[in-house]
């Protein structure tokens, strides 16, 4: 019996060993965010293969949604800002701050929504009746439901607009 035991025990040690090693050599980074050019470029790539835009129409919808994209990276840094502040006025029971962080969130909220809707109209724009008829039926600003971003799209705060709000 302990000759059948020693073999299990030694295969069981070495097992354990070998699954240390894989776990230990597993990467633990935290991947990279896309760049704005990936973003764009992915944007342009499924568009052109949902309206099979020309390469003139892709290189305006590039530039079109690069202009987005940057004014969106912009806004999106004033969020995380006024969110915090937010937060910390809502911890501190600041109520003035809590009004004024609210009122910019609102605001740049409605930014949001312009620089996609802007891209959106620039876009629709440089397309032909038929492309226009097929990306109408892409749902929302072109995106498919809830559009290409907005409320409800990732990396958004809690249903109240701020961390913790769950």
């Amino acid at each position: 019996m302990q000759r059948l035991l020693l073999p299990r025990r030694i295969l069981a040690v070495t097992a354990l060993a070998a699954l240390a090693g894989v776990l230990g050599s597993a990467q633990t980074t935290t991947p990279t965010p896309p760049t704005t050019a990936q973003i764009v470029a992915n944007q342009v790539a499924r568009l052109t293969k949902l309206l099979d835009l020309t390469s003139s129409q892709q290189t305006q919808a590039t530039t079109i949604f690069t202009t987005e994209q940057t004014s969106l990276a912009a806004i999106r840094t004033s969020l995380q800002t006024a969110r915090t502040a937010l937060q910390t006025a809502i911890t501190g029971n600041d109520t003035a701050t809590i009004g004024t962080e609210a009122a910019q969130i609102g605001t740049l909220d409605g930014q949001q929504v312009l620089a996609q809707a802007t891209a959106s109209a620039a876009f629709y724009a440089i397309l032909t009746a038929d492309q226009q008829s097929k990306f109408e039926t892409l749902g929302p600003l072109g995106g498919g439901p809830g559009g290409f971003g907005g409320p409800g799209g990732p990396g958004g705060f809690g249903p109240h607009g701020f961390a913790g709000s769950h």
